[in-house]
């Protein structure tokens, strides 16, 4: 199918978002791929039968959804782009920022879907797969346990394991959701790091949590994630009543 056969044309009155939607279809079913180019204003002028502005207008409003980039030069004009799955996440993460959600409510949507990413992890992933969640939690129970541990490395380490597991669930909607919300909350984790006891509670439980993946053993890996969120409750709670926190001789590197 030619590009000559794409599109029809448009009627006066909502011409810019009929050509946008049509445009915006014809990207979706794979007509025009990512890295392409659109046809010339010219050549969109002839197909929706309408004036430059017109085009101009919907190209504009593909571009704020992100669905094309202009380009400058000899080979310019506008591009599909390839949606990258860290700008989603990072655009996710920012509107959950601009929307000030409590931390109750983030902890509470991420208990939610650890329990969902768990069962499946267990019923989907390999033997080796497995293994590797629990060597890696594994880095982190050694990682918590030294008297100055690296507090980049364990929020590393405890963001990689997150991300790990989604991925183990064979959704790939949850590994996305997952990324966005480790770069932008982490349901306020960090603050299970900062504190010595809860510190290292939280790497044991997620070795735990771990070891009972790679036993396919749901009950018990659900019990461990229900661990997690009332020991971070716990832990949030101590913290706004200046109980918990990080001691001189526990300051991280």
């Amino acid at each position: 199918m030619t590009r000559k056969t794409i599109f029809t044309p448009v009627q006066i009155g909502r011409a810019g978002e009929d050509i946008a939607l049509q445009i915006e279809a014809a990207i979706f079913e794979e007509k025009i791929l990512p890295g392409e180019r659109l046809p010339s204003e010219r050549e969109l002028q002839a197909q929706f039968q309408c004036g430059r502005g017109v085009i101009r207008e919907a190209v504009r409003a593909l571009k704020q959804k992100g669905l094309v980039e202009i380009r400058k030069g000899a080979k310019g004009g506008a591009y599909v782009k390839q949606i990258e799955v860290a700008t989603v996440s990072e655009s996710l993460a920012l509107f959950l920022k601009q929307q000030h959600i409590e931390p109750a409510h983030i902890s509470e949507f991420r208990e939610s879907i650890d329990r969902v990413i768990t069962v499946l992890a267990i019923a989907r992933a390999g033997a080796a797969e497995k293994q590797e969640l629990v060597k890696e939690a594994e880095k982190l129970v050694e990682l918590a346990g030294r008297s100055q541990p690296d507090k980049n490395k364990l929020a590393g380490l405890d963001r990689k394991l997150n991300i790990q597991l989604a991925k183990m669930s064979g959704n790939p909607v949850f590994e996305w959701v997952m990324d966005a919300i480790q770069h932008g909350f982490s349901s306020n984790d960090y603050a299970l790091y900062e504190d010595n006891e809860y510190r290292q509670n939280t790497a044991a439980n997620w070795s735990e949590t771990a070891r009972r993946i790679a036993e396919n053993d749901p009950t018990r890996a659900l019990n461990s994630i229900s661990a997690h969120y009332t020991l971070l409750q716990r832990c949030v709670a101590a913290v706004a009543n200046g109980t918990a926190g990080p001691k001189k001789e526990e300051a991280f590197n």
